[in-house]
């Protein structure tokens, strides 16, 4: 179990420094907005935008997508063969394709009833809701491209490799962050420019997956086959995570919701603030659990239910460990890191 240890914490380590790599990113990009938008119309707009495709992500995409597929893809892999491993892959894969398709064609066509419910305060300032339909439909593809790529991150993670899929993220920092720089000065309302950023960036993201999918034998083929029974399995897996994701989603969406009534900027603010929060969670509790499950989901398959608990044990107090000091932290020192990180440009003391 000490050799487990060593490999969980080795590749938590691995993700670790790479989320670390993309939220410093992530910081230099959020400054870059408000230093441009500040916390007002163009900002609020962005983020209410931004936040409905990653509503949905986080639904169907890494949060019940990996954490069901991961382990009836182990199982395959330890039980069956690296071929059979495979098709269960494609199969999923087309299937996903065809799924995240039609979500994005209806969030794109439906974008301006999901406004309004998510952030019915905005209905009252004509500007600001337009401005948040055409953001929302600019950056619901997004969606598409960033569930394939949490797909690929669950494969890729199974496999043990965790570099590549820790280091997607970072590809849309950068590229967010030179659609600022380099694109904003030809849009009349420049805060487009970051929806196509967000769009290269998914794109960017998908692309990093596959040569590594390659490497490791998986070469991901469009077939359609949805009574797999891999693909039956993780359907019925992925019910009930939606249903337990769903009740953490509509916490943030009451978030929006009553910032939408409330005064300019009150979005951006959450935006901010949320940020910081997930800046010690990505670099320690979310890199465990990413380490951590194609660990537990092997032991699973070969029903060493002791060693999945010891696996989980120890991933907890490791959390723990890390994760209690930053949130003292953050409470001790909010004022001086929102100050250093954010304050200038259109962005105040007061904001």
């Amino acid at each position: 179990m000490s050799e487990e240890k060593s490999r969980i914490a080795r590749a938590a380590g691995v993700v670790g420094g790479a989320t670390l790599m993309s939220r410093i990113l992530g910081f230099v990009r959020d400054a870059f907005i408000a230093n441009l938008f500040g916390a007002g119309m163009a900002a609020d707009a962005f983020f209410v935008a931004f936040r409905i495709p990653n509503m949905f992500r986080r639904l169907l995409g890494e949060g019940s997508l990996t954490s069901s597929f991961i382990p009836v893809f182990t199982e395959y892999l330890t039980q069956k063969s690296r071929e059979e491993a495979r098709e269960m892959a494609s199969a999923f894969f087309s299937l996903a394709m065809v799924v995240l398709s039609l979500v994005t064609i209806g969030g794109i066509i439906l974008a301006p009833q999901i406004v309004t419910v998510l952030a019915h305060g905005f209905t009252s300032i004509p500007e600001k809701f337009t401005l948040t339909v055409t953001l929302t439909r600019m950056m619901f593809p997004y969606l598409f491209f960033i569930g394939l790529v949490a797909l690929c991150m669950g494969i890729l993670n199974s496999l043990r490799h965790f570099a590549a899929p820790a280091l997607s993220p970072v590809l849309l920092n950068i590229s967010m962050i030179l659609s600022v720089v380099l694109l904003a000065p030809f849009f009349k309302e420049p805060v487009l420019a970051l929806a196509i950023g967000v769009l290269i960036g998914g794109v960017s993201q998908l692309a990093l997956q596959l040569p590594f999918l390659w490497k490791n034998g998986m070469r991901i083929k469009l077939e359609w086959k949805p009574g797999h029974p891999g693909v039956v399995r993780v359907g019925w897996l992925m019910a009930p995570s939606i249903i337990g994701l769903a009740v953490t989603q509509i916490n943030v969406l009451v978030d929006t919701i009553v910032a939408s009534f409330l005064k300019e900027g009150t979005v951006s603010y959450l935006y901010y603030a949320d940020r910081l929060l997930e800046f010690p969670m990505g670099i320690f509790a979310i890199a465990i659990a990413t380490a951590v499950l194609p660990a537990m989901s092997e032991k699973a398959a070969k029903n060493d239910m002791a060693g999945v608990k010891e696996t989980f044990s120890y991933a907890l107090r490791l959390t723990l460990f890390l994760t209690i000091p930053a949130m003292v932290g953050l409470i001790a020192l909010g004022i001086p890191i929102i100050s250093i990180l954010f304050q200038r440009g259109l962005f105040s003391y007061n904001s």
